[in-house]
């Protein structure tokens, strides 16, 4: 099961580098993905010249190469005369003519999986503010790749409708669990595209499960975000503790939307609940 409806990660870095740009204030900004242990600057904004276009930054070399080795910023205030870094990308820094150039490595998982830049064309020290919304952009981008490794990984799990067109008790349960673990990734997703086509997603695994063998029930009810969310960890038998646990929310709040949703589908326990919820295609 493809998953062509995701933003490439191309997309997302391209508006990575745009958002670092006008939350930074910084005049310059690009960055790239890790490939082959070197950075590959594919996305580049504000600049005058063509010097950075293409640049590959070998781990260690450079400003980004050691950022991208140690997982943490780094900066330099005086790029021409900093001494803390090697100079084998002046060529291209100093001839797009930057001054103060901060690197940024985005983390997922423990791994650098690329480097974002913001510089000026002028020697200037870096505000506090600054520094702070280009953390926050790389720990945006992180994010929004630590959601697609994990969607990809659980969709790899789920069979083919094509090849399987009667899952067992087994590919059926990874996939009510496939389904309730991209609810919770969904809930922490800010960009609203990106938790559109997760919905998509979500969508076709509950219609996955039926496979053919009972028709929908139709029923005219519409339940919550949250309300989903909490049915879909019922219905993997979690307790309202492990739920709240694994929602984040309070054991108080979870048996609120539990109640809200038995009341709108008119049932009188939650085994009920995720049962109607099923039949009428809301649940896998």
């Amino acid at each position: 099961m493809a998953v062509e409806a995701l933003a490439s990660d191309q997309d997302l870095l391209t508006h990575a580098v745009g958002d670092l740009a006008a939350r930074t204030g910084m005049p310059v900004a690009f960055g790239g993905f890790e490939r082959g242990n070197a950075v590959e600057v594919t996305s580049i904004v504000g600049t005058r010249t063509p010097s950075i276009s293409g640049l590959v930054v070998q781990a260690t070399r450079g400003l980004g190469g050691r950022s991208l080795v140690e997982r943490r910023p780094r900066l330099a205030l005086d790029y021409r005369s900093s001494r803390n870094i090697t100079h084998d990308y002046d060529r291209a820094i100093l001839g797009e003519g930057i001054a103060t150039l901060f690197a940024v490595p985005v983390v997922v998982s423990g791994r650098a999986r690329g480097v974002l830049y913001c510089g000026s064309w002028a020697q200037s020290p870096l505000q506090e503010n600054t520094a702070r919304n280009a953390l926050q952009v790389a720990s945006d981008l992180a994010t929004e790749l630590r959601v697609r490794d994990e969607v990809n990984r659980r969709l790899s799990l789920v069979p083919s409708p094509d090849a399987t067109p009667s899952l067992d008790v087994a590919a059926r349960e990874e996939l009510r669990e496939t389904y309730a673990e991209l609810r919770r990734i969904g809930a922490d997703v800010a960009d609203l595209g990106l938790r559109q086509r997760l919905g998509e997603i979500e969508r076709r695994l509950a219609a996955l499960s039926h496979d053919g063998a009972a028709a929908v029930e139709p029923l005219d009810v519409k339940l919550s975000p949250r309300e989903t969310d909490v049915l879909a960890c019922a219905a993997l038998g979690q307790t309202n503790a492990e739920i709240a646990v694994t929602l984040a929310l309070r054991e108080g709040t979870v048996k609120s939307y539990l109640q809200s949703a038995m009341a709108k589908l008119d049932v009188g326990t939650r085994h009920a609940a995720v049962a109607k919820a099923r039949r009428a295609g809301l649940l896998p």
